[in-house]
């Protein structure tokens, strides 16, 4: 799942892969919340599943990928 965030990041947010480790935060790489909702829609809709995300405190990549991780098993 790491993979697939950072190949979407790279793709539809113009980053640089070499740019994005596990523990780089969104705020660090100019991604903003509106940027990390429509990924999070564009995922739900790519896996078929609902990432309910109101409490969650997720601020990088590896928290996100393991968030979703949860969700599918």
């Amino acid at each position: 799942m790491y993979e697939k965030l950072v190949s979407y990041a790279v793709k539809q947010l113009e980053l640089s892969r070499e740019d994005i480790t596990p523990e780089s935060t969104f705020e660090s790489l100019g991604i903003d919340s509106l940027d990390v909702v429509e990924m999070i829609m564009d995922l739900e809709s790519e896996l078929g599943v609902e990432l309910e995300m109101e409490n969650q405190q997720i601020t990088n990549f590896q928290q996100l990928a393991d968030f979703i991780e949860s969700k599918l098993n």
